[in-house]
């Protein structure tokens, strides 16, 4: 379904997990229109460029175009607007800054400038993936404005920069995805995420009863967080606007009964007839062919969870037939969240670590500059550049991000040394950029290997430039750079270490607590509801409709909590152990959803809940209290409201 990570069994027995983690690579079918795209990005700029006599902003443009390129993810069109489009705004930002800042101000000054631009990306980091591609633009568009000095004017670099992602952009909103030519090609990306749900439904019902159920359950999260941000694109109107659109919304909309259906299901353990799957296949076909289904083959109602997918299949195919628009059940994040989100604890913590690392390598690199360890030219970039992505935890393990981006940058190095010496100038270093760019986005599933694409691609661009062959000092200051954030990394630091995880895991469990109490009958419409898109979904039962954004809500924040505990915990064990018993917290709190959403399905059809939830929800609850005191969830522990404690304790 989507890239998994990849290594050989006995090797992650064997090997650290820091290490392990530095060999793990993804494995997918080639990504061909990304391909497209990438060689069509930075090379053919270029080119223009250089046939209309504006090399430097050339250089400019093709830089945004690759930082474009990494950031091309799969998904829709919609999304790939704010995907793309907010870093590129920032980075064009922090080139004015580090122009301005690197004409006007001496070194000192300079440092500390952009040292607080630091802290305040590293903090944006803390709010999203989205906002961590933000940051690390404007970082590193500071540092390319202040470290490599160009004749023209900052505002003037600043639309260069724009005019290279915007065509990027461009080019993934107008050309077609290959062999994706059903109905509107558009909305193919919304199509296929679409699709992909019912298909993770379907394979959730296959491995009822059997080991695998746990995995099949988190892979029909990640299917719904996918569609999810593939149709909550950025829009003009709230609403969809168009036919197609609005049955996508409306096809979107059925799955979420059916995974509830197949969770309870899960959580209940017997094994299912073949029979079961059967529906959501038809369905996800008739999602990617934009046809009918057809009569859909109805399962045993032996169960309350098989009657509930019954009644699911059913809704699903009028709303097949009627394609009405529907909402996509997520809550909305106001203004007030982002900021408590970049400014809470593990915004703090990621805003120290980038803004020291980052004013650190600034610093290094104008000494070198100044003592004139550069040699000839006054380009200082490459090392606070290269600081910028190091630092960025959400990027991966520090150790792994340092092996890798050291052994990739030796590896551009040397191979860009070899182009350099037989390529003719300048059309063979033009070609070379092509080439790089159409190889990003498969690069990108190793971060050793991105690296070592973008160094290539870098060094042939400022060369073009007229940046005289710089390999061997570019592995110099990429090994500083490794240097400093590794020190930087494991400082002491003022906020308590693993704070970010802790953040995410009390967001998890904030919404779990949540989620449970809606079920029980704990909760009103009231401020614990606050962002929840309630429109009617099953003959207008708003309070479903509520439940189903909540479920979504408590799921999606325990998969980004999951992520993020996977990766420290891949760490160096002196910085592993500040996160110890967060992944014991983070697996009780995915069983209390699972037997939460095992309980709204028995409630729909008995409207009681049997002593096996009961006792199930009451020793989940009491891990969970032990398990968030142990490892220092911040905040005061959740509760569920005096009603919902009442219902869980007498018979429903």
């Amino acid at each position: 379904m989507f890239p998994r990570p990849h290594l050989p069994a006995r090797a992650h027995s064997v090997l650290p997990p820091w290490l392990s983690h530095a060999l793990r690579t993804q494995r997918g079918p080639v990504p061909w229109s990304a391909v497209t795209r990438g060689a069509l990005s930075a090379g053919p700029l270029l080119l223009a460029a250089l046939l209309v006599g504006q090399i430097s902003l050339g250089v400019v443009a093709a830089i945004a175009a690759m930082l474009a390129g990494i950031n091309d993810r799969p998904g829709s069109r919609r999304a790939s607007v704010k995907r793309l489009g907010a870093p590129a705004l920032a980075g064009a930002a922090g080139l004015c800054v580090g122009t301005y800042g690197g004409e006007q101000l001496r070194a000192v000054a300079l440092t500390a400038v952009l040292t607080g631009l630091g802290l305040l990306a590293g903090g944006m980091s803390a709010i999203g993936p989205v906002a961590s591609a933000a940051g690390t633009q404007l970082l590193v568009g500071a540092a390319v404005g202040a470290g490599m000095p160009l004749p023209e004017a900052g505002w003037t670099r600043a639309l260069a920069y724009l005019a290279g992602a915007g065509w990027l952009l461009a080019l993934r909103l107008a050309l077609p995805t290959p062999g994706a030519l059903t109905g509107d090609f558009r909305f193919d990306g919304e199509r296929d995420a679409v699709a992909r749900v019912y298909d993770a439904v379907a394979e959730l019902l296959d491995t009822v009863g059997t080991g695998r159920a746990t995995e099949l359950r988190a892979a029909l999260t990640a299917a719904l967080d996918h569609a999810q941000d593939a149709l909550a694109g950025p829009r003009l109107r709230r609403r969809a606007g168009s036919a197609v659109e609005r049955r996508l919304h409306a096809q979107y909309a059925a799955a979420l009964p059916l995974a509830e259906a197949a969770t309870a299901l899960a959580w209940s353990g017997e094994p299912l007839s073949e029979r079961a799957s059967a529906g959501p296949r038809r369905l996800a076909d008739a999602v990617r062919r934009n046809t009918h289904p057809g009569p859909l083959p109805a399962p045993s109602r032996s169960a309350p969870a098989l009657r509930a997918l019954d009644d699911a299949l059913l809704h699903a195919a009028d709303a097949f037939d009627q394609g009405r628009g529907s909402d996509l059940h997520t809550r909305r994040r106001g203004a007030r969240d982002l900021v408590r989100a970049a400014f809470g604890a593990g915004g703090r913590e990621y805003g120290l670590r980038v803004a020291l690392s980052f004013g650190a390598g600034v610093a290094v690199a104008q000494a070198l500059y100044h003592s004139h360890g550069y040699g000839r030219h006054p380009h200082w970039y490459w090392l606070p550049a290269t600081a910028v992505f190091l630092v960025k935890p959400d990027l991966g393990p520090l150790v792994s991000r340092v092996l890798c981006r050291a052994a990739g940058t030796v590896l551009g190095a040397v191979l860009f040394a070899g182009f350099a010496a037989v390529l003719p100038r300048p059309e063979g270093l033009v070609a070379l950029v092509a080439v790089c760019g159409a190889l990003i986005p498969v690069a990108i599933r190793h971060f050793a290997a991105q690296t070592a694409v973008a160094t290539v691609l870098v060094l042939a661009l400022v060369m073009v430039g007229g940046e005289p062959q710089a390999s061997v000092s570019r592995i110099a200051e990429t090994l500083l750079a490794c240097a400093i954030v590794l020190i930087v990394g494991h400082l002491p630091m003022p906020e308590e270490r693993g704070g970010q995880v802790r953040a995410q895991l009390a967001a998890a469990a904030d919404a779990a607590y949540t989620y449970l109490a809606h079920v029980l009958g704990g909760v009103g419409d009231g401020p614990a509801l606050d962002g929840v898109d309630d429109g009617p979904v099953l003959d207008g039962d708003d309070d479903r409709a509520v439940r189903w954004t909540l479920r979504r809500e408590a799921y999606r924040t325990l998969s980004e909590a999951r992520t993020a505990i996977a990766l420290a915990a891949h760490e160096l064990p002196a910085l592993a152990r500040h996160t110890e018993g967060t992944d014991e917290v983070a697996a009780v709190l995915e069983r209390l959803v699972d037997t939460t959403t095992a309980c709204a399905v028995h409630l729909d059809d008995t409207g009681r809940l049997t002593s096996r939830h009961r006792e199930r929800l009451t020793g989940l609850l009491g891990e969970l209290a032990v398990g968030s005191a142990r490892v220092g969830l911040p905040g005061p522990a959740p509760s569920l409201p005096p009603a919902a404690q009442a219902n869980l304790a007498a018979p429903i």
